[in-house]
């Protein structure tokens, strides 16, 4: 006959994933006893010193997430990558689980978990009131995940995808970064959040920022609208309108503009543009890593004033 588990451990254990404290467990009638046969019966599988998991196959993501958290102990939250995967962030899959507690706390070592103590970190302040399992606010995720990256680039690219995919707004990463104080990455991190707000949203838009600011080019319009003749909308990576009456346009294409419907979609806007008598130019995003000073040249000619007839 299958084992059913009583209805108050099966109501408790819903809202956390099937993983209790031993806590939980006595406060809800489970003795030590009964819990040591459900383990001994291979119904249940405990792990370090505080969780057990009301079955005995193997841990979902999720459920690896509740056990660190329950090892951990009051006041220790999920952050930084981890926070933002179970936010919804796409794309940024990091491994192991992250957890935050206070400066000084003492956490029991987990396989598969990197445990930081925070000096500014407050559990009333930085951990999001209604989700669940307890993770901190994502505009403190965001900027943890990007102080904590050994990589610039990395770091920004944080910065990026939250606003990206809706997680976070700029002047909440701001407003956390001033907060944060003297961090690794902080001025970067700064201008990044500032060309964000500008309009730049992809990580390639955020370098081609940066090869502007470098450089000494003017700096552009990002992300403006163009409707065209068709009364299609469409947006521009960066534009300028020269004083000479010209319009320079410049597209910023990565991986994916090389699908074929992508790449179709891309050519007949830069016709439209091309069309309309804008000088349009494209670069690949490598080319804004690897060749930023050809990338800086060849704008820097196409802005250069006409030569007087």
């Amino acid at each position: 006959m299958p084992y059913l588990l009583p209805r108050p451990l099966l109501e408790a254990s819903t809202a956390s994933a099937g993983v209790l404290s031993r806590r939980q467990l006595r406060a809800l009638g489970a003795t030590w006893a009964y819990e040591v046969a459900q383990v001994d019966a291979r119904r249940w599988r405990a792990y370090g010193p505080n969780a057990v998991v009301l079955h005995n196959g193997p841990l979902t993501r999720l459920q690896s997430c509740w056990v660190a958290l329950v090892n951990a102990g009051e006041g220790a939250a999920l952050c930084a990558a981890t926070a933002l995967e179970l936010d919804g962030l796409e794309g940024w899959l990091r491994t192991p689980l992250e957890l935050v507690v206070v400066k000084g706390r003492l956490v029991p070592p987990m396989v598969g978990v990197r445990v930081h103590e925070s000096r500014r970190f407050d559990p009333a302040r930085d951990v999001h009131p209604s989700r669940l399992p307890s993770r901190t606010r994502p505009a403190r995720s965001v900027v943890d995940a990007a102080t904590w990256s050994r990589s610039p680039r990395t770091a920004v690219g944080w910065l990026a995808a939250s606003v990206q995919q809706g997680l976070a707004r700029p002047e909440e990463l701001a407003a956390e970064l001033a907060a944060a104080g003297r961090v690794r990455h902080r001025r970067l991190l700064q201008h990044a959040v500032a060309d964000i707000s500008s309009g730049a949203q992809a990580l390639s838009e955020i370098d081609f920022a940066r090869i502007c600011r470098r450089f000494r080019l003017p700096e552009p319009v990002r992300q403006s609208v163009r409707v065209e003749p068709s009364g299609r909308r469409r947006y521009l990576d960066a534009e300028w309108a020269l004083s000479d009456g010209r319009r320079v346009v410049a597209e910023v294409d990565g991986a994916v503009h090389l699908l074929p419907r992508r790449y179709w979609d891309d050519m007949d806007r830069s016709n439209e543009l091309v069309i309309d008598g804008s000088t349009v130019l494209r670069f690949a995003t490598y080319a804004l890593r690897a060749h930023p000073e050809r990338v800086a040249d060849q704008l820097r000619r196409a802005l250069r004033p006409l030569p007087p007839r």
